[in-house]
């Protein structure tokens, strides 16, 4: 179903905002220009990923996670303009047959996608990103400019399950955390690599490549053997806690996931490794 609606008044429909919310939003971007999301954020309506999250669960679109630490080929970027990435804030993923996915951080922006698909000969499919994560992306491959330095403690988390990706990442960046996610464990040590973590989070149970397998990855590669990992894991035999001490696991957390577990248990082992590398133990 095409939307025509704008955005703002669609959150106002979904009871994500209030009709006067909208005004007082609109009348700042009107003075002082900006994108709307952006604007809501400023005033302390809502947060960047509340509002991704928002629009996922009320119109059900897809979501992208930690969307610069992703390889993209040339030929891929290529479909979008640079100056439309910039302007428009918007990303290709992957191109099929009939579809361009592109992550944006605005899924009703027709114009946009009108212009694209006829551009690629492509029906646009939007994907919701944050702004944070399209502008480091948009920096990244279309300027060449590296994300800022940042000083934060650096997580890595793999889960095939995106639920469980996502809570994960929630819970640990509002306490401050770095966090990078992905759902392809097969991606899993490229993107590690790139990110190169304080510590990794992993699912024990992935379809074609499980945690354990990572974790024979990370141990046997220089670059990654001191980097300490948690591992998830649903379990109730015990079984996987088991071997996950024997692959030398620096804690092991039991799903379903708690956000307070999540975020105790992630702070222990961050401790724990540090007061370790002192003493020149790792993992």
């Amino acid at each position: 179903m095409e939307i025509k609606k704008h955005l703002g008044d669609l959150l106002v429909e979904a009871d994500i905002i209030t009709s006067l919310t909208l005004q007082r939003a609109l009348e700042r971007q009107k003075s002082k220009g900006g994108m709307l999301g952006e604007i809501l954020e400023q005033m302390g309506v809502i947060t960047d990923e509340e509002l991704v999250k928002a629009l996922a669960r009320q119109f059900g679109f897809k979501r992208v996670l930690s969307l610069v630490y992703h390889p993209f080929a040339k030929e891929l970027l290529e479909l979008v303009p640079p100056d439309i990435a910039v302007q428009k804030l918007v990303f290709p993923l992957r191109l099929d047959d009939k579809n361009l996915y592109l992550a944006v951080s605005n899924p009703f922006d027709l114009d946009t996608f009108d212009f694209l698909s006829k551009r690629n000969n492509r029906v646009v499919v939007p994907v919701l990103a944050t702004r944070q994560d399209l502008m480091e992306a948009v920096s990244l491959h279309y300027q060449g400019v590296p994300t800022e330095h940042d000083s934060r403690k650096k997580i890595f988390v793999v889960d095939d399950n995106f639920n469980d990706a996502q809570a994960v990442e929630v819970a640990l960046v509002a306490e401050g955390f770095n966090v990078k996610a992905t759902t392809d464990a097969l991606q899993a040590m490229t993107l590690i690599l790139e990110f190169m973590p304080d510590l990794v989070v992993c699912d024990s149970i992935m379809p074609r490549f499980d945690g354990f397998e990572l974790l024979s990855l990370l141990r046997g590669d220089e670059r990654t053997i001191r980097i300490p990992v948690v591992m998830l894991t649903s379990q109730e035999s015990g079984e996987d806690e088991k071997k996950a001490v024997e692959f030398d696991c620096i804690d092991v957390i039991p799903k379903p996931l708690r956000p307070y577990r999540i975020v105790a248990r992630i702070k222990r082992a961050i401790r724990l490794s540090e007061c370790l590398r002192q003493y020149g133990i790792a993992w």
